[in-house]
């Protein structure tokens, strides 16, 4: 774990280098001022040496002087370090949620994710920071301040050593005790992410159900349950600083009093014993900064173990040692294949599927809800590997592919479209980062999309909102298959990408592709029959196996589950869809 997180460090060494330098620097000038202000008071006062005062006072200012630049810079140089540790950190775990397969995407949820990216890497951070300065400058303060006190006087100082002790005791027991609750605390972050995430991306269905009672209870649980398990942490914590405060001023009771017999014995000066309170200060202060380095360490324990394993993640997904770097053409081949979320875990999604489909052949896919309609158009991109058998995209097993050249080729619209915050154009060229404002034009056409985009105030420059809360279902599909186009695929799949769209506009984007793109090898996913009637061969999908492949009128003739289909969305209710049988 250290050291995945230590890698991120990279370009930001120096800074974390020098920064306990520079607080080393500050704690010699604070032990240096108690030693000089001891002879101040036993020489210069003791001997009336007026003279021996202002030097010594000079040389005080400078080492204070010194000491306050030393904790600038080391301030200065911490802040960086830690700034940019967590920036590193932030990237390193982006960059490899973006290598992520969608297996390991499942595994990790969206709002655990973003609780990683932000109150895991702050946590971090702040640690970070803490262990550059005062976990160099405690211990040395600590060590230099006893050293010192030895020298001055050991009976006195062998105090400080028995409190040392005691309270590094009494802290080790609060902080195991106070470590459990904090590592559960960020599960219940996840979970407060989680709520709030539900409820903005869907707030107009909120509102439309009147639920806003519901989600704001569901948000306070969440809530009401952090904050409860920090309290159990903190009321651990809780008992360090009385105690600490405790030791603290019995040891400068104790030592004023046996410092005071010395002194009366002449076996110790006035001077001294000031030097000795000091000290004992810094020490029990030096002590109380570990007690929060140790608490800040103990938070972020946790943190560090949530962030490595996402940057540690592997994608299952990975290309070959020499990937083939050209799609030769659009045809696709099933060979046995079978398909599992989870190998080993139940039975297969997908079931002995054996299918070829030629390059340039529009093949329409239905099914029932849950019919792995889905699972089976992924398999096609490497969004998921085959658990047996294999599939082949222009006669080469897709594993063989270079990732991004594949799914360069293989265009797919999703089931779920997502539009992101910009202007149309900046979405379109989610497709080809180089097209022409003509080049997107051209694939709205083909979309049927320019309908709508010319009626809009600024046409292709209109603001689309996060998400593309702003335009309709129909119009959001219009916008993503477009997208898909401009990418220039030899496969062209879309996942139910028409449900929203009215059966006249289906039939304008269907006839388009026919015309314009007619070596493109096209996978409609539908629910309609309508919308894969005209297609070269229709493939009939049930329980995750193909229960029947062929045209429009061979499956009429033989297949009983697409004739009862056909038969209930012709002639029975308008409304009626693949999942509603007798």
């Amino acid at each position: 774990m250290l050291k995945t997180l230590l890698a991120q460090v990279k370009e930001y060494k120096t800074a974390s280098l020098m920064t306990p330098l520079f607080m080393i620097g500050e704690v010699i000038c604070e032990m240096v001022i108690p030693v000089l202000m001891g002879r101040i008071v036993d020489i210069g006062i003791g001997g009336s040496d007026m003279n021996y005062i202002v030097r010594t006072g000079i040389f005080m200012l400078v080492v204070a002087l010194m000491g306050l630049l030393f904790g600038i810079l080391g301030g200065v140089f911490g802040a960086k370090a830690s700034a940019g540790f967590a920036k590193n950190l932030r990237k390193a775990m982006y960059d490899n949620i973006q290598t992520f397969s969608f297996a390991s995407i499942d595994k990790f949820s969206t709002s655990s994710l973003v609780t990683r990216l932000t109150t895991d890497v702050t946590n971090i951070q702040n640690a970070y920071q803490m262990i550059l300065r005062m976990a160099m400058r405690a211990p040395s303060s600590m060590i230099i301040a006893m050293v010192m006190s030895f020298i001055i006087s050991p009976r006195l100082a062998s105090i400080y050593f028995v409190a040392v002790l005691l309270l590094a005791f009494v802290m080790s027991l609060i902080m195991r005790r106070a470590t459990k609750y904090f590592q559960q605390v960020f599960k219940r972050y996840d979970e407060l992410n989680n709520s709030v995430q539900e409820n903005v991306s869907a707030i107009r269905v909120v509102k439309a159900y009147v639920r806003e009672d519901y989600e704001k209870n569901r948000f306070h649980k969440a809530a009401e349950n952090i904050y409860e398990m920090f309290i159990k942490a903190e009321l651990n914590i809780a008992g360090v600083s009385p105690i600490m405060m405790t030791v603290v001023y019995s040891c400068i009771l104790l030592i004023s009093w046996f410092g005071a017999h010395l002194i009366v014995v002449d076996e110790l000066g006035t001077g001294e014993l000031m030097s000795l309170l000091a000290y004992c200060m810094n020490i029990l202060m030096s002590l109380m900064m570990l007690s929060i380095v140790f608490v800040m360490i103990t938070m972020s324990e946790a943190s560090a173990k949530r962030i490595t394993e996402v940057i540690n993640e592997k994608s299952d997904l990975q290309n070959p040692e020499n990937p083939v770097m050209e799609v030769p053409d659009g045809s696709i081949a099933f060979e046995d294949v079978d398909f599992s979320y989870r190998p080993g875990s139940g039975d297969p999604v997908l079931k002995d599927i054996n299918l070829r489909i030629r390059s340039g052949e529009r093949i329409g896919i239905i099914g029932g809800t849950g019919s792995a309609k889905s699972s089976l158009v992924n398999l096609i991109s490497r969004l998921y590997d085959v658990t047996k058998g294999r599939v082949l995209v222009g006669g080469i097993d897709v594993r063989d592919y270079d990732l991004e050249v594949l799914r360069n080729q293989v265009s797919v619209v999703l089931q779920k479209n997502v539009l992101f915050s910009g202007t149309i154009l900046d979405n379109l060229r989610w497709g080809d980062k180089n097209a022409t404002e003509e080049d997107c034009i051209r694939a709205c056409k083909m979309a049927c999309a320019d309908e709508f985009i010319e009626k809009m105030p600024e046409g292709y420059n209109t603001w689309i909102e996060q998400g593309g809360t702003n335009v309709s279902g129909g119009q959001k599909q219009r916008l993503c298959i477009a997208r898909a186009l401009l990418k220039k695929p030899k496969i062209l799949i879309l996942d139910d990408s028409t449900s929203a769209v009215d059966t006249a506009t289906d039939a304008k984007i269907r006839k388009a592709f026919i015309e314009e793109i007619p070596d493109t090898t096209k996978l409609i996913i539908a629910q309609r029959i309508s919308s894969v009637k005209d297609c070269d061969r229709i493939l009939v999908m049930d329980d995750g196996r193909i229960n029947g492949i062929g045209t429009h009128d061979e499956l009429m003739a033989s297949n009983e589950i697409y004739k009862e289909v056909y038969e209930s969305q012709v002639g029975g209710p308008g409304d009626a869809d693949f999942d509603k049988k007798d």
